[in-house]
Order: C-alpha cells, then structure tokens, then sequence
C-alpha cells in the first residue's frame, strides 16, 4: 500500500521548494493547488457552480477570474468554504485516479492548506514547513506581486505554525537551503524504511 505524506505550511514558507526536492530524490508529487486551478479551468462541472456562486465575472476569456474571486473569499469565509466544497471534491477524485498509477513506496501531496479543510486524517504522515513571517511575507510580495496587507490577509486566514507543529510527524524550519535539503534527505530514509 502507497504511504501518503501530506506536505503544507503557511503562504510563502517554501513548501514547493521542498516539494522540487523530494521530486530530485525520485519520489512522486502531487501539488494540489496546482491541479485545483488546472481543475477549475477544465472542468465544466465546477465551472457551472462556481459560475453559480460569483456569477459570470468569475470567468474571463481566458478562463477563471482569479482576483476577483481572491477579494471576495479573503472577505468572506463562507464563499470560501462553498467554493473549497466545490473544488476539493473534485481534486481528491483526481488525487485517488493518480496515486493508482504510483509504484514508489510513498507519494508527496502538497496541500496548502491541509489542517483548515480537516484533511489530516487522509495522510499517513505530515511535514509542515514553517520560516519567519517577515521571510514569508518578502517570498510572496516578491513572487504574486502582492502588498504586504495582502500577503498579511492570507497569513492571517491560515493555521499558525504552532498549532500546525502539535499535529504534524515532521516539521522544517525552511530558512537554510542546505538544512532544508538534509532534513528532507533524512525524512526520505524514514519514511522508506517504515514503508517497507
């Protein structure tokens, strides 16, 4: 049986860096986010309700209005909730078919937000990355062209990392690019040698 280790961590704490690491080490990874946003371009099914939901600016020409459905659901956590109902049925569907064609003894799935949807239970083993907030707020203004309130927002509509740390087997303190890489190195023999 394919062991499962879920990998999150606040915006901005390096989490796809890490990921981009496990990948060089050989193991499969399944980046959630990422099939969530090819999902809700592709899929007419969730197309329809999210339509539903933010009506028709929520889609442009070329597909999924993606500020305009940021500032309603950074306001408002119930638009957040019904569209997380929407996508992470689907992404989990998607998720199951994928690891079905997985032969290594474990797979990565990068969830961001794994403890706020309740998904603990659907893991095998979970790595937080964590790094200081200031570090994180710098990543992403750099990286999504954000202001620091947005990038705030978004830190503030996450778990912090204390409580992520109490639920979590594994936790990287993601400040030192070659610490990173030999916690991830030593996580890998672990898992390896409990999945055998």
């Amino acid at each position: 049986m394919t062991k499962i280790l879920g990998l999150t961590g606040g915006i901005g704490s390096g989490k796809t860096t890490v990921a981009k690491m496990f990948t060089a080490l050989g193991v499969p990874v399944y980046n959630a986010d990422h099939e969530a946003k090819v999902l809700m371009q592709s899929s007419e099914k969730i197309k329809s309700k999210i339509i539903e939901l933010f009506g028709e600016k929520s889609y442009l020409k070329n597909g999924l209005n993606r500020s305009y459905i940021a500032q309603i659901v950074f306001k408002d956590n119930k638009k957040l909730n019904a569209l997380n109902a929407i996508v992470h049925p689907e992404v989990a569907a998607h998720f199951d078919t994928w690891l079905s064609l997985q032969s290594h003894p474990y797979v990565v799935k990068e969830v961001a937000i794994l403890f706020e949807i309740n998904a603990q239970n659907q893991f095998d083993f979970i790595l937080t990355i964590t790094a200081p907030q200031k570090t994180r707020i710098d990543r992403v203004m750099l990286r999504d062209n954000k202001s620091y309130d947005e990038v705030l927002s978004i830190i503030q509509n996450q778990w912090s990392d204390a409580k992520k740390i109490e639920k979590s087997d594994f936790v990287i303190h993601n400040v030192d690019i070659n610490k990173t890489k030999n916690e991830v190195v030593k996580i890998n023999k672990k898992i390896l040698k409990n999945s055998t």
